[in-house]
């Protein structure tokens, strides 16, 4: 209804009288169209002029969108329209934080790279109600100060002795905001919660989970309710359902995987194969509007840490009656794909069924056993036949994928191993063997197969969607890809078979990790959305998230879908109400899953840090993974991530050349460019801010090499401060209590 009101203003172009305005509406709808006016309006999307009219900002000639903070008090507005980013000085950020959505005017100055600045004028909704941090305390005053953790939000804490809440020097602690900044008055807040020593076990990965205000606990209502759904399936629903038990079923996951909720099953026809991709029928057991359904919706999806899970559903669901456990019968909604010898679907099929699964089984042990173990081979004797099957199965089916054009990153993953007390004791590479890829193949053919069945019906779906390329990103993508010579010829007509050779041109060589993760930012972020976009990714017209339920909510929201075609309930009424709920409920997924996502790399980068206490003078050999202003990253073979600064390299001035991902020395020509390799000595490790330090150690000939003959010398950065793909540099903070006193950024 907001969307429809903002669209009635629009299309009159002017201002509006309440009452104008909802004669717009069916009688019927007018209550409905008065609470959108009254939300917008709280949210700042409408004002109201001083005759009394219902305007958009826009039509004053404001933009609205999100800021994105930076330590150094400067930021970023990104337009919801999807329009360029504007960059805002720390003068003209007013009192706006990271996060918050806001209303900004264009200014007439232009940055020095041509890019357009932009001034907060309305702050619409605050995105920070509460700040996590570290208390510090004044020296020899009462109260004191909260260090944010999130360097985004580059003011401190100002807390009065009355609002400490007996929190100590050094405490990881949550602060109430009790006033935000504005002109002379600091940012206040009162202590709330004190979550421990920023030194004791557990209180790391708390602070991350507050910081992003990730729910820990489930309702009362939601605990009972799950617990009365735990218990074994009664006789009449199995009655109704498609009869799968003696079918060979498997499940194939993590050693420590608990929410199970995908299986397996392969049978061999006279052309081809029948696949089973059965999936736990969560849509059977939570309904909507329940309070499961509600703490799920919240939360969005699963949350997982190196030593916690925070689950969308509460254990007796998510590892109870909903977990496909071996050998218990448990309800699914199952797809079944005939596949051809040519790995291309031939036939499908959906049913809701009744399953009991033969093994539970591991990757590790699915591996073992196409590895030729003896003794697995023989203790899964009954399903060996099938997994070897299946092995067929998928390299058809990727071999297929491959053809279409679809793009495989296969970026290396830290696999972090933790000790009781917390602490981490080893920082791998995870291992991705025959068996994850196998499964992961199978969930990619249901997960399209799904989407491209209920696309065709003209049916109401949440699509995963994936866009091509922004054009601005590509150029810039292109001109490094140049200078290593992987340059797109046709940068006006790409498509995923055109990072797909790219990829495979640099498989095996010294920069095919770097190559791979620089093409992976130069795309869209994949989200939710109620039409079918494709996904470029994976060259695939149509795809949806179908096979994991029990850990995120757009799956359980197709299943509920897909339930209703198959049961012949999906009416007009249905249709109508999915059409008018589907874009808020795709738009909150994707949110929750970007926080998600930010919360569990928080925490690795908080553990690597952590490991890296222990290497500290150590020497290591890494590549160069971004470069910034201030200095170059350096991954290691661990995945683990730090900083060479310019100003811990003896001998010369170096200047960032952006656009060629690279850094020159101004009077050596001493270049470091993305992609090389370098070995760097541990020098310290920043734990509140989660940076590793490193010094570049001299090699032999004395660093990287010069640029190449004919290859333009780079000028002095003269572009305004971009965000940088890696960490900012820890900075001294500007204190609460003068916020309207803030340095001009010495870069622009």
């Amino acid at each position: 209804m907001e969307n429809r009101v903002i669209e009635a203003l629009r299309r009159e172009g002017k201002p509006l009288a309440p009452e104008t305005l909802l004669e717009e509406f069916e009688a019927e709808e007018r209550d409905a169209a008065a609470m959108a006016v009254e939300r917008l309006l709280s949210e700042s999307r409408l004002i109201l002029t001083r005759k009394r009219k219902l305007a958009l900002p826009e039509q004053t000639g404001l933009i609205y969108g999100r800021m994105q903070g930076n330590a150094r008090g400067y930021g970023f507005f990104i337009p919801e329209d999807g329009s360029p980013d504007m960059f805002v000085p720390a003068d003209a950020m007013h009192g706006a934080m990271h996060g918050d959505k806001v209303w900004v005017r264009p200014t007439e100055t232009v940055s020095r790279n041509g890019s357009a600045e932009a001034e907060v004028m309305l702050i619409a909704v605050r995105a920070q109600s509460a700040v996590v941090g570290t208390f510090e305390q004044s020296h020899g005053a009462p109260g004191g100060y909260v260090i944010p953790d999130d360097t985004r939000l580059y003011m401190d804490v100002l807390v009065y002795e009355a609002a400490t809440g007996g929190a100590k020097h050094g405490d990881k602690v949550v602060t109430k905001i009790t006033q935000y900044p504005d002109g002379r008055r600091p940012l206040m807040g009162e202590i709330t919660e004190v979550l421990g020593g920023k030194d004791e076990a557990g209180t790391d990965i708390l602070s991350v989970i507050r910081r992003l205000d990730l729910p820990e606990t489930f309702t009362k209502a939601s605990i009972r309710q799950a617990r009365s759904l735990n218990k074994p399936v009664d006789a009449d629903t199995v009655a109704r359902r498609e009869d799968l038990r003696n079918l060979p079923i498997i499940t194939i996951d993590g050693a420590d995987a608990k929410d199970l909720d995908d299986a397996v099953s392969l049978i061999k026809l006279k052309d081809g194969w029948l696949l089973g991709v059965h999936i736990a029928d969560v849509s059977h057991y939570v309904q909507p509007g329940t309070a499961l359904d509600a703490d799920a919706y919240k939360r969005g999806t699963s949350v997982y840490f190196p030593d916690r899970v925070l689950p969308m559903f509460p254990p007796d669901v998510s590892n109870g009656v909903c977990s496909l456990n071996e050998g218990t019968e448990k309800l699914t909604i199952s797809c079944f794909m005939e596949i051809g010898k040519n790995g291309k679907v031939t036939a499908h099929r959906f049913s809701e069924t009744v399953i009991k699964t033969a093994h539970r089984m591991t990757y590790d042990d699915v591996n073992a056993i196409f590895d030729g173990n003896t003794a697995l081979c023989q203790k899964y004797a009954d399903v060996v036949p099938m997994l070897e099957e299946m092995r067929t199965v998928m390299e058809l089916l990727n071999a297929q994928r491959v053809k279409r054009g679809s793009i495989d990153f296969d970026l290396d993953e830290a696999a972090i191993t933790l000790n009781p007390a917390g602490k981490p004791t080893d920082i791998s590479i995870a291992s991705r063997g025959v068996s994850n890829r196998m499964i992961e193949e199978f969930m990619l053919i249901a997960n399209e197969t799904v989407a491209q069945h209920v696309f065709e019906l003209g049916m109401p779906l949440v699509y995963r969607v994936h866009e091509t390329p922004d054009k601005t990103k590509l150029a810039d993508l292109n001109t490094f890809l140049n200078t290593l010579g992987y340059g797109i010829k046709n940068i006006g007509n790409v498509k995923p078979q055109t990072f797909q050779k790219i990829l495979q041109k640099a498989k095996g060589t010294k920069e095919e990790n770097v190559i791979s993760r620089v093409v992976l930012r130069s795309m869209r972020k994949a989200r939710y959305a109620p039409e079918c976009l494709g996904h470029f990714g994976l060259a695939a017209p149509c795809y949806c998230h179908f096979t994991s339920p029990i850990r995120r909510y757009p799956d359980l929201m197709v299943h509920r879908m897909l339930r209703e075609l198959l049961r012949g309930e999906m009416t007009k009424e249905r249709i109508a109400r999915y059409e008018e709920t589907l874009e808020e409920i795709a738009r909150h997924c994707s949110e929750r899953e970007i926080a998600a996502m930010e919360a569990e790399r928080a925490a690795d980068d908080l553990k690597k840090c952590e490991y890296m206490q222990s290497r500290i003078g150590t020497v290591e050999t890494g590549i160069i993974s971004g470069v910034a202003q201030y200095g170059f990253f350096v991954q290691l073979g661990n995945t683990v991530e730090g900083m060479v600064r310019v100003t811990s390299i003896a001998g010369d001035f170096y200047v960032c050349d952006a656009k060629n991902y690279r850094m020159v020395g101004r009077n050596s020509k001493r270049v470091f460019r993305l992609g090389d390799l370098v070995r760097v000595r541990v020098a310290g490790v920043d734990l509140e801010n989660s940076n590793v330090d490193f010094e570049l150690v001299p090699s032999a000939n004395g660093g990287a090499p010069k640029p190449k003959n004919g290859e333009e010398k780079p000028k002095a950065a003269e572009e305004k401060p971009k965000p940088a793909d890696g960490k900012q540099p820890s900075k001294r903070r500007r204190r609460a209590k003068n916020p309207g006193k803030v340095a001009k950024d010495p870069e622009k």
